[in-house]
């Protein structure tokens, strides 16, 4: 079990470096200096904007300084959401060395496109609802509503301050099979496919038909149809071996929100 701990901690401890820039159209006077920032893979874009609104706001203009923030890539506004290792995942798909460079933005939010998540309170809300989504996929909900309110706020405060063992002293709870079982019952995963940001989910059990835990290999077997056939995985910025199995990887790798996040490779056939 330590290596399995190990594991939990290099997912825990994995960051991006980005590279934030502002919205040239709101800046007033002299273009500022792009703003760095090393941020966990776990964490939300919510989270980390208040340092990157506070060193922005004196360059824009008045009008716009409080205005809902959002962010975008090349164009693309990115969901505040997902985890954000996994819009990195699907807009920057070769890991190398540099930065990430995203704008931000103080006006013209596209309400559109983006769910308006501009308190933490609500970040909290939609992170909570994943979990007990979660967790009716793997234990039909037993566990999270045996849990009290300290609890619920254990989980929330050890995300958003980076503590470990904080986090993990309650979600493993959430990561053992129930009672006398051996696996989940279903995992909770979505699957994402190139830089589209929608995703699709389906019931998948941890077990074969006969009783076998199921590995990676099966899964492709799953999601392919006669005219695309799946054939890699990536998650965290990794590509996974398709001798991995389903259940230790939903014990893994999963997000704090408990679901695998997968960005899928498909091949036409």
């Amino acid at each position: 079990m330590a290596h399995d701990r190990e594991v939990l901690r290099m997912i825990w401890e994995g960051q991006i470096g980005i590279c934030f820039q502002a919205d040239s159209d709101e800046i007033v006077g002299i273009k500022p200096e792009p703003f760095y920032l090393m941020v966990s893979r776990l964490s939300y874009l919510p989270l980390v904007t208040d340092k990157v609104r506070k060193y922005f706001t004196r360059y824009i203009a008045a009008e716009h300084q409080e205005g809902a923030v959002w962010f975008d890539f090349n164009g693309t506004p990115l969901r505040l959401h997902y985890p954000i290792g996994v819009l990195y995942d699907l807009l920057h798909p070769d890991e190398d060395s540099t930065p990430w460079c995203i704008t931000i933005h103080f006006s013209k939010f596209p309400e559109d496109t983006l769910v308006k998540l501009n308190t933490k309170e609500l970040l909290e809300s939609h992170f909570l609802s994943c979990l007990k989504e979660a967790d009716v996929l793997k234990h039909r909900g037993l566990v999270i509503s045996a849990m009290q309110k300290k609890d619920h706020n254990q989980l929330w405060l050890g995300l958003i301050n980076e503590k470990f063992d904080q986090f993990w002293a309650v979600n493993r709870r959430l990561m053992e099979p129930y009672s006398d079982q051996e696996s989940f019952k279903n995992i909770p995963v979505r699957f994402y496919h190139d830089d589209d940001f929608t995703y699709m989910q389906k019931l998948i059990s941890p077990l074969s038909e006969s009783g076998q835990k199921k590995n990676l290999s099966d899964l492709m077997a799953e999601l392919s149809t006669p005219v695309r056939q799946a054939v890699g995985f990536r998650t965290h910025g990794i590509d996974l071996h398709e001798e991995t199995q389903l259940q230790w990887m939903s014990e893994h790798l999963s997000y704090p929100d408990n679901f695998l996040h997968l960005s899928v490779d498909y091949k036409i056939i």
